[in-house]
C-alpha cells in the first residue's frame, strides 16, 4: 500500500487543480468545434491539444511546461515568445495571396484601413481599465482578426500576457462565421445587401510583380516597426508573382507554412497552463477582443456606407466586413452573407481586395503601436 501511495502522488491525478481541468475542457472543445464545426480546424486542433497537453500535472523538477528554461515545450515555445513563427507564417500567406482583386479597384484599400478602428479604439479601453500602455496597445491588435500579428505584437510589449492575447485572436478568427454575419445584417439594409459590384479588372502581371515591392516601401515607409512582418508578406508575394521562383513559393505557402502552423498552435495551447491562463486580466483581454472585432466588422461596413454617398458606383456594404484580416473567412463570410439575400451575387472576389488589404492594415497598425509605445 505504501508503494501504491508513493506511486499515486507522483501522478496527475493526485496533483490536478479545478484550473487544469477547466483548461483541458476548453482544449476538447477547441477540438470538437474544429472537427464538428469546421471551425477553422489547422489552428483549433493544434491549439486544443496543445492546451491538454499544457495543462497536465507533472511532479515537482520535472519541468516540462513552457515557462521551464530547457524543456522541449520552452524550446518550441521560443519561436512565440521571441517572435519567430509569425514572419514565418506571413512568408507563406504572401506566397498563397492574389494581390490582383485590391489591385483592380484600389478605393477598396480603404475599407480595410476602416476596420483598423477596432484596434485603436480597444486601445483606449484596455488603458481605461488599468493596462499598461504597451499592453493596451499589444490587447487592441486582437481586433485586426491576426493571430500571428497579435503574437508579435505581444511578444514584444507584453509578453506576460501572451498567452491570453493568442488564444484571443485565434479563438476569434475561429468564430468569424458566427460574429460577423449578425452585426453585417444590423447595419445594413436588404436594398444594400443587394447591390451587385461590376466585375474587377484583369490586372497584367507587370502590375502584380511590381506591387510587393513598391507595397513595401510605402507601408514600411509609414511604420518601420512593421518590417519584419510586411518584409516577409511581401517577399513570399514576390516569390509567387515573379514566376521564377515557383519553386520557392510552393514550399513557402504548403509545406512550410504548415509545419510552422502546427508549432505555433501547439506552443501557443500549450502555455495556457491554468495557473498563468486563468485570471482576471484574461477575462478582461477575451471581453476586449470580442468588443474590438465587433468594432473592427461594424467599422468596415460603416465606411462603405459612407463611401456610397460619394460614389456613383456603389459598394455593397457587406464587403466593409472583410476589411479585417481573418483571410479567407471573412470574405467567405461577406459572400455567404450576400448568397442569402440573392444567391446569383457573386461578393467573393470583390471581398478578397479589403480582406487582403486587412493584412497589410493589421500589420501596419502593429507597427504604430510598437513604434510608439515601445
Amino acid at each position: 500500500m505504501d508503494i501504491f501511495l508513493e506511486f499515486f502522488g507522483t501522478t496527475g491525478f493526485a496533483s490536478i487543480t479545478w484550473g487544469n481541468s477547466i483548461m483541458i475542457l476548453i482544449g476538447i472543445a477547441f477540438i470538437m468545434l474544429a472537427i464538428m464545426k469546421d471551425y477553422e480546424p489547422l489552428l483549433l486542433v493544434p491549439i486544443g491539444m496543445g492546451a491538454i497537453v499544457g495543462n497536465i500535472p507533472t511532479g515537482p523538477g520535472m519541468g516540462l511546461g513552457v515557462n521551464d528554461t530547457g524543456s522541449v515545450l520552452y524550446y518550441l515555445y521560443f519561436g512565440v515568445s521571441q517572435g519567430v513563427y509569425p514572419p514565418l507564417i506571413f512568408l507563406g500567406i504572401g506566397a498563397m495571396t492574389d494581390f490582383s482583386t485590391m489591385l483592380s479597384n484600389p478605393k477598396l484599400v480603404l475599407l480595410g484601413a476602416a476596420a483598423q478602428v477596432g484596434v485603436f479604439l480597444t486601445f483606449l479601453g484596455a488603458f481605461w481599465l488599468g493596462f499598461t500602455k504597451a499592453e493596451a496597445g499589444a490587447i487592441g491588435i486582437i481586433g485586426g482578426a491576426d493571430g500571428p500579428t497579435a503574437i508579435f505584437l505581444a511578444a514584444k510589449l507584453a509578453p506576460k500576457l501572451l498567452g491570453a492575447i493568442a488564444i484571443a485572436a485565434y479563438s476569434y478568427m475561429a468564430l468569424v462565421p458566427v460574429i460577423q454575419p449578425p452585426i453585417m445584417r444590423l447595419l445594413t439594409t436588404r436594398k444594400e445587401r443587394l447591390i451587385r459590384m461590376a466585375p474587377p479588372r484583369k490586372v497584367s502581371k507587370r502590375e502584380k510583380m511590381i506591387f510587393p515591392v513598391a507595397a513595401f516601401l510605402i507601408s514600411t515607409f509609414i511604420a518601420p516597426g512593421a518590417v519584419v512582418l510586411l518584409g516577409m508578406l511581401f517577399f513570399g508575394n514576390l516569390l509567387k508573382e515573379s514566376l521564377v521562383t515557383e519553386r520557392l513559393a510552393r514550399t513557402a505557402r504548403t509545406a512550410m507554412i504548415d509545419v510552422v502552423t502546427i508549432l505555433l498552435g501547439f506552443s501557443v495551447g500549450a502555455s495556457t497552463q491554468a495557473e498563468y491562463f486563468l485570471t482576471s486580466q484574461s477575462l478582461q483581454i477575451f471581453g476586449l477582443g470580442a468588443l474590438s472585432f465587433a468594432i473592427a466588422t461594424a467599422g468596415g461596413v460603416m465606411f462603405a456606407k459612407f463611401m456610397n454617398l460619394f460614389l456613383t458606383e456603389k459598394i455593397n456594404p457587406l464587403v466593409g466586413a472583410a476589411g479585417v484580416s481573418a483571410v479567407p473567412d471573412s470574405a467567405r463570410v461577406v459572400q455567404m452573407v450576400g448568397q442569402q439575400e440573392d444567391p446569383h451575387n457573386f461578393l467573393l472576389m470583390h471581398a478578397m481586395a479589403p480582406n487582403v488589404a486587412g493584412v497589410v492594415g493589421s500589420a501596419i497598425a502593429a507597427g504604430v503601436l510598437w513604434s510608439v509605445l515601445t
